[in-house]
Order: C-alpha cells, then sequence, then structure tokens
C-alpha cells in the first residue's frame, strides 16, 4: 500500500499574486490545502521538498502530511502544480484535505507482468497500452501503489481489460458502466516496401506525335 510522505511547510498569512510572489523571493514555493467542508490553509514549502516527489512519479497517487510549523499536520493528496513557463520549476501547488471516511479520486499506475512469455508477443504481437493509468476510487489508506496484469496466457487479438487486473484493493473505476479496455496483443505490423515500375521509354516518333507533327528539315544549301 502506498506510504504517507511528511511534507514541512510554514504558514502564509496573505493571499493574492503580491505576497505568493514575496513567498517566491524569500526562495520558497507557495501552496493551498482545500477541501473537506474547511477554510483554505496558505502555506509555504521548500522547493526541494516538491522537486523531490515530481522526480518520483506517481504524485498524484500519493498521500502527503503537510506538518504546518506551529499547527497540526493534515492529510492530502498533492493535487496540481504549477510550474514557471520558462524554468520549469514550480511556483504552486494546490493539496486537497482528506475528509474522515471518504473516497478520493486517484490514479493508478497499470505495471504489467510477464511480457518476456506471453505468447502473442513472442509471435511477434504488440502490446498496445490504452491506459498507463487508471483512474479509481480508493480508500485514502488503502491506495495501491499499482494494479498488475499477467500477459502469461494472452494470444494475439487478446484485449486486457478491468476485469484482468489481479488485486484491485477494494478501489472502484470511475469508469462504472462498462469493462474496459486497459491494453491489447495488436498483430504484428509489417511495413511492405513499394517500388514503383519504372515508366517505359517512349520512342522518339511517338514523342513527335504526342507534341505535333515533325520539324521540316532544313532546306539544303542553294549551289553557288
Amino acid at each position: 500500500m502506498v506510504q504517507t510522505i511528511r511534507i514541512e511547510a510554514e504558514a502564509r498569512e496573505r493571499a493574492g499574486k503580491g505576497a505568493a510572489r514575496a513567498t517566491r523571493r524569500g526562495g520558497l514555493v507557495p501552496a493551498v490545502i482545500y477541501g473537506a467542508k474547511q477554510e483554505a490553509t496558505l502555506v509555504a514549502l521548500d522547493p526541494r521538498d516538491i522537486m523531490k516527489e515530481l522526480q518520483k512519479g506517481g504524485w498524484q497517487s500519493h498521500l502527503y502530511e503537510v506538518a504546518v510549523k506551529g499547527g497540526a499536520a493534515v492529510r492530502t493528496l498533492m493535487r496540481d502544480v504549477q510550474f514557471h513557463p520558462v524554468t520549469d520549476r514550480p511556483i504552486h501547488v494546490d493539496f486537497q484535505r482528506l475528509a474522515p471516511g471518504a473516497r478520493i479520486r486517484v490514479k493508478v499506475p497499470v505495471h504489467f507482468e510477464n511480457e518476456a512469455s506471453a505468447p502473442g508477443l513472442k509471435a511477434g504481437g504488440v502490446l498496445n497500452v490504452v491506459r498507463r493509468e487508471l483512474e479509481v476510487y480508493a480508500d485514502p489508506d488503502a491506495v495501491p501503489e499499482r494494479f498488475e496484469i499477467d500477459l502469461g496466457a494472452t494470444g494475439i487479438g487478446d484485449s486486457l481489460r478491468w476485469s484482468s487486473v489481479k488485486d484491485t484493493f477494494g478501489t472502484k473505476p470511475t469508469i462504472a458502466d462498462r469493462d474496459f479496455v486497459v491494453a491489447t496483443i495488436a498483430p504484428p505490423t509489417t511495413e511492405a516496401e513499394i517500388v514503383a515500375p519504372a515508366a517505359p521509354e517512349v520512342p522518339e516518333a511517338t514523342k513527335q506525335k504526342a507534341g505535333g507533327k515533325a520539324a521540316a528539315p532544313a532546306p539544303a544549301a542553294k549551289k553557288k
């Protein structure tokens, strides 16, 4: 199951663009914690902590305990990160506060097992991944790190669906009306080399007919 990651934060008193710019000039990243029918909490974070999480990948499905200096720690999800258009550094972070007992909407990555031994892939088929992440409703304390699908018995033309996931960990997909496709084993693709036939050589006489009458021969020189 997913771990809860602790992030240290400082409280911010003022909202607005001016206050956010002042926070950035101080070397911190402005952030907000919202949700659970409570007032938004303004905080400032160390940019190194944010970059560390972003580089890990899968940050949208991780639980974060934002520990505000001088206050209580808040269980959250990191919902959005805004980046500077030039430096690509984080300039603002949105956290969603978790309400007790409420399910959360998260994206969980998919991992495919036994690709090397899959009959369809060994026969030249191609794994066509339709969804690399599956969006589900989950208990905050039981968010899976990933979903696993076994390819060990799959052949060319097979479809892997939500029902193919080995363990859903009690989650429910946001697409609830059908057993949706996650991946397929597509037939092998071949690129046939198409060579255009060479144009037949056209005789000179035919060229002259096509272009009109043949040019009259030049008159012979008169004898003096």
